[in-house]
């Protein structure tokens, strides 16, 4: 009886449980809108802003080490 059970129960797992719990969250997925708020897309912007700057902070340093120490990117 076992042996008949367990692959029942196995099958039924994989071929119901498995689509159910996908459909399930694609279903959530879009009703929760699936995308990003006005707020997120502000702070992305807010991020991009702050990463632009500091990597032109960056080149600043970078171009101030070279002029006072020529080689300073040889060891690396």
């Amino acid at each position: 009886m076992e042996d008949v059970f367990l692959p029942i129960v196995i099958v039924g797992m994989l071929f119901i449980g498995m689509p159910w719990l996908i459909f399930h969250y694609i279903t959530k997925w879009k009703q929760g809108g699936g995308g990003l708020t006005q707020e997120d897309e502000n702070l992305l912007d807010e991020l991009h802003e702050t990463a632009r700057r500091l990597d032109e902070r960056l080149h600043s340093i970078e171009r101030i080490i070279a002029a006072d120490h020529p080689g300073w990117k040889q060891g690396q």
